[in-house]
């Protein structure tokens, strides 16, 4: 079994075609909903991303984002920042009201667990330019 093989069948399920946010995201994600309890204040997502596939500059508002990077390799950015190679392992904490993107790499899956509070505001998506840049 390859890597990406691996990574599809990992111990959280890849999820379903991500058709609601799919309007901010460049390529396809998939989206696994594990905790949405309208009685605690953080939703926890698992969420795999096809090689290339990366979601549009957002923020949140009155909340926050931690990334748990369960597989593959990707993508984060902070706005004014260079972006940041991620794998397994790594954590990414995106506090609130800080404009980022994140994704997979061009020929890599790419899964994270994000912990995700407050409301988030999408804006444009990341240029092909900026994306292909990338190494």
């Amino acid at each position: 079994m390859n890597r990406d093989e691996q990574l599809k069948n990992s111990i959280f399920p890849l999820g379903d075609k991500n058709e609601a946010y799919a309007q901010y995201f460049v390529g396809q994600s998939y989206l696994q909903s594990l905790v949405n309890d309208p009685a605690v204040n953080v939703g926890v997502s698992n969420v795999t991303f096809e090689p290339g596939c990366r979601n549009n500059w957002h923020i949140h508002h009155d909340g926050f984002q931690i990334l748990l990077v369960t597989g593959g390799r990707g993508w984060y950015q902070e706005a004014g920042k260079p972006a940041q190679k991620l794998t397994a392992g790594d954590v990414i904490v995106t506090h609130d009201g800080v404009k980022h993107w994140h994704g997979a790499a061009k020929d890599s899956w790419f899964a994270h667990v994000a912990i995700t509070a407050g409301t988030p505001e999408w804006l444009a998506p990341v240029s092909d330019a900026d994306y292909d840049a990338l190494d």
